[in-house]
């Protein structure tokens, strides 16, 4: 009996904001003073051609980062493909208590992707792959705290259920 989600950082806007950077670089290039000639391009190197599609790349590479997230009676099982490749386990022995949370993404941990909590509380770190307000929230026996985006968080809250019931897991509240 396992849980498994997949999910990717969707953020679609932000290729608007590089394309309109692109645009700004691309104008600047062609129309200032008549454009940069081809002769101009291969004397910098090519580097305008460079400035409109790096950010392209990055935000491509960026979104097809993937988190990998397993529950199961061993414990959690997660990995950042490719900062983290291996599955990390969090044991149930090491954990405090799990539980389906609401959260705000900017207003606690200051945007998207993987954070530390705002406002000092260095200790907690989140995993925020969606515009999604619940997540997962884990608290460890050591004060640490860890936070999951979900894209089924229904799902998540009755396999934990199921999983308290069969299992007799303390640490799922």
């Amino acid at each position: 009996m396992e849980f498994e989600e997949k999910q990717n950082l969707n953020l679609w806007w932000l290729y608007i904001l590089v394309a309109v950077d692109a645009i700004m670089v691309g104008s600047i290039v062609l129309f200032d003073k008549g454009g940069m000639s081809t002769q101009d391009l291969k004397d910098v190197y090519f580097a305008p051609l460079l400035a409109v599609l790096l950010p392209f790349i990055i935000v491509f590479v960026i979104q097809k980062n993937t988190l990998t997230l397993r529950i199961n009676e061993q414990g959690i099982l997660y990995k950042y493909f490719p900062f983290k490749s291996k599955l990390n386990l969090l044991a149930w022995s090491s954990i405090q208590t799990v539980y389906i949370t609401k959260f705000d993404a900017f207003g606690d941990f200051g945007g998207y992707g993987v954070k530390n909590r705002l406002w000092f509380k260095f200790k907690d770190k989140a995993y925020i792959l969606n515009d999604k307000n619940k997540g997962l929230q884990i608290e460890f026996k050591d004060g640490k705290k860890l936070l999951f985006t979900s894209n089924k968080i229904e799902e998540m809250e009755l396999f934990l259920i199921n999983l308290k019931t069969r299992h007799n897991i303390q640490a799922i509240g």
